[in-house]
């Protein structure tokens, strides 16, 4: 009896502190409704008394987005757009070289600002930067690099020009810009900085150097048979002239070029030639420098449009085959047997400093999702051993063409001499054609003998040096020898 006496009145109070407990919270939430109704009334007055008293909207374009991860188009259309606004009226500019060596491409520095007019519009813009966000109190910025500062550009326009400015004033910037970008640009030759020395999650503004690419090797000086620099010419102008093509198959507009042979058959020289022909830049990727695959993926967005990727050497620059397995395998086995903290530590760190590419990142790289951000890229290899290479990374779609370079014909050498010597027959003719179908002979070596030492040469000498150079090679050859000594490094025909 009292048992259940008790439990009914414990029933009561549990149900009577429910009931205040739910008029507590039903009074807050109906006086935090009411909050948030007067709070967007008032927010509504708010905003029409700010816009009578400043009536000027802002657009912001900052020079990097997506995590910074990549360079923003419209902020260096923005920037060339107005590099002719800038040398008028503006006191503090900032200069980089153009593509005539004489002129400069001037910008705002931060802080200040140039005024323009569009149908009777006025606008503002407004140049400034800032510092990276600060974390903690250990180090003055994430990871404790050099850091960068974040670029932006701000527009300032009165409110009833919104539509004019958004929809119109500011895509006739743009293709301005671009423009500009055509006639001023200066094409570069990039190179990675190693990742290395990158901060962790830090904000640098690129993962690349550059210098000013000035290389003179064309299509017209390369020493090749004239039927295959046709072929190869006509295939870029297909890919540049391709981009509606590669939209309506749904592909990249990218290709793959792989170039293989000797060392001293003009691989380097080609890519040079190609970039000339194309008005394109270079990326050179030193893949030991590359930390990782997530890094090898930061290069790639980081590169431009209009742009040749190169990898040389790609069968020396990390084992991406098989052999890699076992590599990793033997590794294992000498860090087992360290006993030695203090040498186990070091060996730690030297693996940390080591490039973790695989093959799988590198394929990724060439035709994965990633590989889509952006277009009009070339990519290319090069290697003295095409064997060595796995099937993998250069079949047709990843290395869509391949180029062999060989050693030297007798076309390519017809080529040489009339570049150099400035003769299109000769009676020793006969002879060279005859021994370069018996010897292996580059055409750097080839354009080498055909060069004069001293102002008493002349064609006839030249020719007959060359002579003499494929006969010695043919004798060395016959005696057991290769025919030729390789060079160590490639060289230019």
């Amino acid at each position: 009896m009292e048992a259940s006496v008790w439990g009914g009145l414990n029933s009561g109070v549990v149900l009577s502190l429910i009931a205040v407990l739910w008029t507590v919270v039903w009074q807050n939430l109906q006086h935090l409704q009411l909050q948030q109704f007067f709070g967007r009334h008032f927010s509504r007055h708010a905003r029409r008394l700010a816009a009578m008293v400043d009536p000027y909207l802002s657009v912001t374009i900052a020079e990097h987005e997506g995590g910074r991860m990549k360079r923003s188009e419209a902020y260096e259309e923005i920037k060339a757009y107005l590099s002719d606004a800038c040398s008028r009226g503006v006191r503090h500019l900032r200069a980089e070289g153009a593509k005539d060596a004489d002129k400069l491409v001037l910008s705002m520095v931060d802080g200040e600002e140039v005024a323009d007019e569009f149908q009777g519009a006025k606008v503002w813009w407004w140049a400034y930067s800032r510092p990276p966000p600060r974390t903690d109190g250990s180090a003055p910025w994430r990871g404790g690099g050099v850091q960068e500062e974040r670029r932006f550009y701000r527009l300032f326009f009165l409110e009833r020009h919104r539509e004019l400015v958004l929809d119109t004033y500011l895509p006739r910037v743009r293709q301005q810009g671009r423009s500009v970008m055509v006639k001023n640009r200066q094409r570069k030759l990039f190179t990675n900085i190693s990742t290395h020395q990158w901060s962790e999650g830090g904000y640098k503004s690129s993962a690349w150097s550059h210098v000013v690419f000035e290389h003179p090797k064309t299509f017209a000086t390369l020493a090749m048979d004239p039927a295959r620099k046709k072929e190869i010419t006509d295939d870029l102008d297909m890919f540049k002239n391709g981009k509606d093509y590669y939209a309506r198959v749904g592909k990249a507009w990218k290709r793959g070029y792989l170039l293989y042979g000797p060392p001293g058959t003009g691989k380097s020289a080609m890519i040079a030639a190609m970039a000339n022909y194309l008005d394109y830049d270079i990326y050179d990727i030193e893949l030991t420098s590359v930390h990782s695959n997530t890094d090898l993926r930061r290069l790639f967005i980081e590169t431009t449009s209009k742009s040749i990727i190169v990898i040389e050497d790609i069968d020396c620059s990390l084992d991406l085959t098989g052999a890699r397995k076992k590599k990793k395998e033997k590794a294992a086995e000498d860090d087992k047997d360290k006993k030695d903290g203090a040498a186990a530590k070091a060996a730690d760190e030297k693996k940390n400093t080591s490039s973790k590419v695989t093959l799988s990142g590198l394929l990724n790289f060439i035709d994965g999702l990633w590989s889509a951000c952006g277009g009009e890229r070339l990519i290319v290899f090069t290697t003295n051993h095409v064997k060595k290479l796995d099937p993998a990374l250069i079949r047709r779609g990843r290395m869509d063409k391949h180029i062999e370079m060989s050693y030297c014909g007798f076309e390519a050498f017809k080529f040489l001499a009339k570049t150099y010597l400035e003769v299109e027959s000769h009676e020793l003719f006969g002879a060279v054609g005859e021994l370069l179908r018996e010897v292996d002979m580059t055409p750097a070596d080839v354009a080498e003998n055909l060069t004069p030492k001293n102002v008493d040469d002349n064609p006839d000498s030249c020719l007959a040096a060359l002579v003499k150079a494929l006969q010695e090679a043919k004798e060395k050859k016959a005696s057991g020898g290769n025919g030729q000594d390789e060079p160590d490094e490639e060289e230019e025909p």
